[in-house]
């Protein structure tokens, strides 16, 4: 049986299934440099995201799995968002094991599962997508792939807290060119493929050190930030579908099994 994945927020979330061998290059760079490059190249990232009025983005993951005698398995799928300003979003996260998407207008934000029907609500949010997504993990309980493309650019994620900041190299991803950064934080390594002409992310790689196993969390972006995106399109249509009451774990964590608080 497998053991239970690391969960990661940068979930945002990665290099395709195949597993780049490092290049030379980066056996010549000492650990821990900080280098000031590609701090300036996450910031640009950054700014480039947090300026995108709207944008659809549709991503080929692989989580890799840690099986109760250490060897790990890759599984394959896709992450996809459709987004409209600071606080409208559609998210649909699909594989072989699961298919859930997300629907976000601001003030409720709605999980739909297609292939049970059932839906949950949360209402009263009343907030940006940022700040939903900033603390969705331990407040509520979901934990969204790639939830840091909301976060890269804003004081949610300081860009003064790496143990490591490197630049790797060159490389094109999808025919595309890209400079290729490397980063550590306590906890976890991760890697991006950052895009010369838009300065938007292109590939991400993230390595879990919670696990000694270092299972990694991988995927490949390909943006569209030129057909635009309106709220009907975002919005849920229950029609069908069966509602079930929503628990955030913050509530759960406070009620004992038999429903005492």
């Amino acid at each position: 049986m497998p053991r239970t994945p690391s969960r990661l927020l940068l979930a945002l979330v990665l290099a395709g299934p195949l597993l780049l061998s490092p290049p030379p290059l980066a056996a010549q760079i000492a650990p821990a440099t900080i280098d000031a490059e590609a701090i300036q190249a996450l910031t640009r990232m950054g700014t480039a995201l947090r300026a995108l009025p709207h944008f659809s983005l549709s991503a080929t993951t692989s989580t890799e799995y840690v099986l109760d005698d250490g060897q790990k398995i890759a599984l394959p799928g896709t992450v996809t968002y459709r987004v409209l300003g600071p606080d409208h979003f559609f998210a649909e996260i699909q594989s072989d094991q699961q298919h859930r998407q997300l629907f976000y207008d601001g003030k409720a934000l709605t999980i739909y599962s297609p292939r049970l029907k059932y839906y949950a609500t949360l209402d009263g949010l009343n907030k940006s997508s940022q700040a939903l997504l900033a603390e969705s993990a331990t407040t509520y309980g979901i934990e969204l792939p790639l939830a840091d493309l909301f976060l890269w650019g804003t004081p949610a994620f300081p860009t003064d807290q790496f143990q490591s900041a490197l630049l790797v190299g060159s490389a094109r991803i999808g025919g595309e060119a890209t400079h290729h950064y490397a980063f550590r934080q306590p906890g976890v390594d991760w890697q991006v493929w950052i895009s010369d002409a838009t300065h938007l992310p292109r590939q991400l790689a993230i390595t879990s050190h919670s696990d000694p196993a270092l299972p990694t969390y991988q995927a490949t972006l390909n943006w569209d930030t030129r057909r635009a995106v309106t709220a009907k399109e975002l919005a849920f249509d229950p029609k069908g579908a069966t509602k079930i009451v929503f628990v955030p774990v913050a509530l759960a964590a406070q009620t004992t099994p038999d429903g005492e608080n």
